[in-house]
């Protein structure tokens, strides 16, 4: 049975803007976003955004911020320690995951199977379902242990999708360039979107 659910966590890599964005892209197309957010990616949305997140009394606006625009999707969040939530398991069907950013300790959590939080399990229940998974790390330089985690995240089956915006679509500021790696995140997880020029286009 395909559903049209997703879910996006959030971690402690640089790159906050992205997740923000990518939420708001997912329920501006109608999805419901099963959102889990760690705590070191807490401490990145208060100093990239100056957003404060309380992840024991979540509250949307204070992640994505006032605003007057109403969003058809809906927002499922889920604790980070809580392992009793739905994406824990395989029999909860989902469209696909991202983790968006994407820090390196996650990454080699998710190559070695330590689920230590529910974001490392979910990943690992869409591996082993052989569900669509799109990692999104923001480091660099990269490390050989770095290298060869992404590695084995790629072989195991998810797709490593490094926040590298495009310089030929020309764009004309920052937004525009979190759109380019957004839009690429969106077409992983067959979400329609008009966030970018493709190549070629005219």
């Amino acid at each position: 049975m395909a559903t049209t659910d997703l879910v996006l966590a959030m971690t402690g890599a640089s790159g906050a803007p992205y997740g923000v964005r990518l939420l708001e892209v997912l329920l501006r197309a109608g999805r419901t976003v099963h959102l889990t957010i760690s705590p070191s990616a807490v401490e990145v949305l208060r100093t990239e955004l100056g957003r404060t997140v309380d992840l024991q009394h979540f509250r949307l606006t204070d992640l994505l911020g006032e605003t007057n625009e109403s969003l058809p999707g809906e927002v499922r969040y889920h604790h980070s320690g809580n392992f009793m939530a739905g994406i824990a398991s395989g029999s909860f069907l989902t469209g696909g995951m991202a983790v968006c950013p994407c820090s390196m300790g996650t990454v080699a959590a998710i190559a070695h199977g330590l689920s230590q939080n529910l974001i490392h399990r979910a990943a690992d229940v869409h591996l082993k379902e052989r569900r669509k998974l799109v990692l999104v790390p923001r480091e660099t330089p990269l490390n050989v242990v770095q290298l060869r985690n992404l590695t084995i995240c790629a072989e195991a089956g998810a797709v490593v999708l490094p926040a590298m915006p495009a310089f030929y679509t020309r764009p004309q500021g920052m937004q525009d360039m979190i759109d380019f790696v957004v839009g690429r995140v969106c077409d992983q997880l067959g979400v329609e979107h008009d966030l970018l020029k493709r190549w070629g286009g005219k």
